[in-house]
Parts: structure tokens; sequence; C-alpha cells
């Protein structure tokens, strides 16, 4: 099959920004408008620790962060999903060597002690280098579950039992979920060659992803990207380059191929160097709705 990433469409419209990233273009709103705009990102460090970081966007961005509890042995987690708290408890998809784990941790609130329930999936997880959940309605109406292999297949359960596989994204570097909706979710992704696109996934699992390119060059550097909602329509994304342990921060229009507006916001102060970082959000958020 093809690649999607080849077949991608570079047809550009107007893009229409609404929300707190209105006035994204360059000009003395920008700032303003996305200061409002925060996002909460969940790391695990080589020793199997989990702190939480506050970027807050500003001019320039800044981090804040928290020491977290140690969760996992030193380098057993490879991969994570957004973590979602709801009633004291912090849930997220761990893979641990090759095994798929749904991870519940928080405190016992008569003992005040630390809780860590990792109840397993199934293994046959090494190969796989991203994986996510989308959730759309509160209590949740739909829910749909990704993982990128890394021979370039895309999976998606609706359940367990039920998967579709998408090949073509062997050039995907990395990506991070921007719209989780009632007909479709939507991922924001890298390419080894440097280019940004987003991958659309209807929620009719008849149908087949669309992917349309949003920059050509200059996204390589990039190992992990995050991003939170912002506004009604535009997403807060940080990039993390782990060689050099420097993190960007962009305002995101509202994704529309190549006349998407991204916004520099700057270097994000501190060093990121954790093996992995993830989004951490409140169960009951308003879903990402970036595209």
């Amino acid at each position: 099959m093809k690649s999607y990433l080849r077949r991608a469409s570079t047809a550009a419209t107007a893009a229409v920004l609404l929300g707190a990233l209105t006035t994204i273009a360059p000009g003395t709103a920008t700032a303003a408008a996305s200061a409002a705009c925060k996002m909460q990102l969940q790391p695990v460090t080589s020793g199997g620790d989990a702190p939480n970081t506050t970027i807050t966007a500003g001019t320039p961005p800044t981090a804040k962060t928290v020491a977290g509890p140690h969760l996992f042995s030193p380098g057993a987690a490879r991969v994570s999903s957004t973590w979602r708290w709801d009633a004291g408890s912090n849930d997220g998809y761990v893979v641990l060597g090759s095994h798929l784990y749904q991870v519940s941790w928080g405190y016992d609130e008569m003992t005040g002690e630390l809780y860590n329930y990792q109840n397993p999936v199934g293994g046959g997880w090494d190969k796989f280098t991203m994986f996510e959940q989308a959730t759309y309605g509160s209590p949740a109406t739909r829910i749909a579950r990704y993982g990128l292999r890394n021979d370039g297949v895309l999976f998606r359960w609706t359940s367990w039992k039920n998967v579709r596989q998408y090949a073509g994204f062997s050039a995907v570097k990395a990506m991070t979920l921007i719209s989780e909706t009632k007909t479709y979710d939507t991922f924001l992704a890298t390419t080894r060659g440097g280019a940004l696109y987003t991958i659309h996934i209807p929620a009719d699992t008849r149908l087949q992803p669309t992917v349309k390119k949003i920059r050509t060059s200059t996204w390589q550097g990039f190992e992990t990207l995050v991003a939170e909602r912002c506004g009604t329509q535009s997403t807060l994304l940080t990039a993390i380059d782990k060689d050099t342990g420097s993190a960007y921060l962009y305002a995101v229009g509202h994704a529309n191929g190549t006349s998407t507006v991204i916004q520099g916001l700057g270097k994000v102060s501190g060093t990121f160097k954790d093996p992995l970082v993830s989004l951490w959000r409140l169960d009951g958020a308003p879903p990402r709705n970036g595209e």
C-alpha cells in the first residue's frame, strides 16, 4: 500500500481561528491571548518516577515541576498514553517491557499511602512506539484507542476485539492527539524528514484516514509532541528535542492544511530529557478540538 504521507493533500484553505488564540497572528495580542492557556506534562523518568510539569504560555513560556511518586522499575516504561485524573486517581496506559498495562495510581484517602494498580491488557507491545486513547463525551459516549507499530502500521481499537489496521505510516517520528470529536479523531504528526501533518481518522470504521500536510520541513528534531486544547478550536503544543533537552511551545490554530497558523511562543525554561513525556488532564475536561 502506498504511504498515506506520500498521498497527502497539499491543498490550502483560509485558516479560521477561534477561541483563545484568535489573535495568534504576529502582534501584541498574541502573548495575551495565549497566556490563558496552560498544559500539564506527565513525564516518566529513567528511574521510574512520575513528576508533573505545568507549562504556561507567556513571553517566554515557563515550566514548573513538582516531584512525583516512584511508579515503575528503572527503564521499564517505554510508551505511555495521556493520563487522566478523576476522583483522586491518575489513570493511563503504559507499555512496560513488552506488555501493555492499564495503570491507576493515587494516594489512599485514609492512610495517605501510594497505591499503584497495574492491570495487564496483553503482550506483544515491544514493537509499538505510540499508544493513545481518544475519549468523547462526559460520561464518555465514544472511546477509541490507537497504537503505532514500528513498521508503520497504525492500529485503532473501538474495543479490544474490534481492531482496524492502516499501513503507510513508517515515516512518522512523533505524534500527538489534537482532536477527539463525535465523528473523528485527529493526530498531529512529524516525519523523520521534518514535515508536519495531520492524520484525520473518522469514527466510522469503514472509512480510511485522511492525511494533510501542515509544514514541509524543520520539525525533524523533535522526538516528542504533547498537545492540549486552547480555546475552542486551537491547540497548545509542546515539542521536545531529547538530544538537547530543549522544549519549545507553539500556538497552533485550527488545523487546515498548509493554511494552518502556527505561532512559536519560545523555548520553555528547564531541561526535558525524560524518556517519556505525556499529557496529564482532568477526566472531565473538554475534549481536544484542534481540527
